[in-house]
């Protein structure tokens, strides 16, 4: 099984584009807007005026285990996460009800987003295998990226974001 997953990984690796501006700490926020699981448009410029730090992360396919285990590590961590000033938003090309689901399924407390048009994904400059998404994620603080996972981590995310708010002495 572990060798038919390596394989799997090794045949998607050959057919992810990789993006061509990548955002980096020190950047720029981007702007870009979509909607979330109940269908409304969220502007994530809005996003990151309402909130100290926002994390933006992305990942593949909603109900999927390793986008499942990211999406858990942020759930876990909420409060912890929010008790740092952090809004939580997950992206990914799943529809509006495959995020809603997803969302219910998982007792997530912060939103997804359903970037069906890739406006968001096109923003972060975030890299795409057969249209899904590649695992990122990005903290935002004042207007600009002060985080960049470019790998993403799936059990760890919120152990990621939580240890460099310590580090940072946030």
């Amino acid at each position: 099984m572990k060798r038919l997953i390596a394989l799997a990984s090794l045949f998607l690796a050959m057919f992810t584009t990789s993006p061509a501006n990548p955002v980096n700490v020190g950047d720029a926020a981007p702007d870009a807007t979509a909607s979330d699981e109940t269908g409304s448009p969220v502007r994530l410029a809005d996003v990151y005026s309402k909130n100290q730090y926002t994390l933006v992360y992305f990942y593949p396919k909603a109900s999927t285990p390793g986008c499942t285990a990211q999406g858990c590590s942020l759930r876990d961590a909420y409060a912890a996460l929010t008790a740092k000033g952090v809004a939580v938003y997950g992206v990914s090309t799943d529809s509006v009800e495959s995020q809603r689901k997803f969302k219910e399924e998982q007792r997530f407390p912060f939103s997804l987003l359903a970037d069906t048009e890739k406006k968001v994904i096109a923003a972060f400059g975030v890299g795409t295998t057969f249209g899904f998404s590649a695992r990122q994620a990005y903290l935002i603080h004042e207007g600009k990226v002060v985080y960049a996972d470019h790998k993403g981590s799936t059990r760890q995310q919120a152990d990621d974001i939580l240890g460099f708010l310590g580090r940072a002495g946030k």
